[in-house]
């Protein structure tokens, strides 16, 4: 469910036309629904209510301070994965009690501004990461609250590039070696035991492997607790999926109902990570068409978006929806490839996709672009990256200025033998 549809033959978010959006802002552009990213948070976080669950919003999947804000308002916290998330985090208002620091190559630097900010676990992934960790905290006089990311060797069936619970993966440590690492840990004196945790991948659309996931943990859990080691929190992670084309991933309720009667058992603080599933369908990439270009065999339409503003149909060869911006009842759709300026033949947004027949200067709508969009977008082929727009009602703001050509060479500087 999304706030994106049309109004007279126009589209809109919320009750703004993105052609107004497109007039004052200029393209491409970012667009992001906050009616959408609030019924997208709270049906999350109501789903598992009377679990004793924090949502943490996984911050990499969009990085905008304006959507973390809205939601610390909503009673979110915030898992991170780098120094930078954490400074964003805090800068948007994000309770550092609320906080996760998961990720597997922390810095001291890192782990220092953490333990400062009084986060309320770092997820370890690594034996040097603990021992780390532990010199770090001592340095402070502080005691670090921590956990161990189990990889339990779950097949999450999603993109082999962000399954994250396979043994082959680089993230956490085998069950096993868990359960021995916990007893070191026991004994590390600026170390405090929170609990343990889990991560098996991104886009799921089954609750199978969540529920084989948590029945590994709950194993290793329950092995702890015999051998005298107390565990507070429960962290799940993320990774529910949302629809793109034609998936049919489970609502968030089917999901809490399949790992609830578990979690119960284990009498646990739940912490939650759902990145994709809050912000993946509240946003979208507003685009013009440059030109258009037939072929002997293909048809292109050139558009002002590209592989840099959004990499995941190069990337991951993953389909977005394709919005015209303005209807055209009764044409006759053209197969056509979507494609950007840059000088790669993987500058696609789209292939072999049947479309409107777009003229130049026409606007599309690029789908389900909320989450890892902007968050994954650089400045290949020296392009400023695109603005971010937040709707909200019948009035917008823009909550990222488009970078300039100036921004493209700041910081940068001339050797004085030049």
């Amino acid at each position: 469910m999304h706030h994106f549809a049309y109004i007279d033959g126009e589209l809109h978010a919320d009750e703004v036309s993105l052609r107004q959006i497109a007039r004052q802002v200029g393209t491409p552009a970012y667009v992001y629904s906050q009616a959408t990213l609030t019924r997208h948070f709270r049906a999350f976080s109501q789903a598992f209510a009377g679990l004793d669950a924090l949502v943490c919003y996984a911050v990499k999947a969009n990085t905008s301070r304006a959507i973390m804000a809205l939601f610390a308002s909503l009673g979110g916290g915030a898992d991170i994965v780098s120094g930078g998330e954490l400074w964003r985090a805090i800068a948007a208002g994000v309770d550092p009690g609320r906080i996760v620091y998961s990720g597997v190559g922390k810095t001291e630097a890192e782990m220092e501004a953490a333990l400062k900010a009084g986060i309320l676990m770092f997820n370890l992934e690594s034996i040097e990461e603990m021992q780390v960790l532990d010199q770090v905290a001592g340095n402070l006089g502080l005691k670090a609250p921590v956990s161990f990311r189990v990889n339990p060797d779950v097949d999450a069936q999603t993109h082999p590039k962000i399954t994250t619970g396979l043994a082959k993966n680089k993230f956490g440590l085998d069950v096993e070696l868990a359960f021995a690492q916990y007893q070191v840990l026991a004994g590390m004196p600026n170390l405090e035991i929170k609990g343990v945790s889990c991560h098996i991948g991104s886009q799921l659309t089954d609750v199978r492997p969540f529920a084989d996931a948590l029945e590994r943990v709950s194993v290793l859990v329950e092995r702890l607790r015999a051998a005298g080691i107390k565990l507070e929190i429960l962290d799940l992670g993320g990774g529910l999926g949302i629809t793109y084309a034609q998936e049919n991933p489970p609502a968030p309720d089917q999901y809490a109902a399949a790992l609830a009667e578990r979690v119960r058992r284990l009498d646990m603080r739940l912490v939650l990570e759902p990145g994709r599933v809050l912000v993946g369908n509240a946003g979208l990439l507003l685009c013009q068409v440059h030109y258009t270009k037939q072929t002997p065999v293909k048809r292109f339409v050139i558009v002002d978006g590209a592989m840099n503003d959004l990499i995941r149909p190069s990337f991951y060869d993953s389909y977005h929806a394709i919005w015209p911006v303005r209807q055209q009842p009764g044409v006759e759709p053209v197969v056509a490839d979507v494609v950007g300026p840059i000088c790669e033949t993987g500058d696609y947004l789209a292939r072999d996709r049947e479309l409107p027949p777009f003229r130049r200067g026409d606007l599309l709508a690029v789908m389900s672009a909320g989450a890892y969009g902007f968050a994954m977008s650089s400045n290949y082929n020296s392009r400023p990256r695109a603005a971010e727009v937040l709707v909200n009602g019948d009035r917008f703001c823009v909550i990222r200025a488009r970078e300039t050509i100036e921004d493209l060479v700041r910081g940068e500087r001339l050797p004085e033998w030049m």
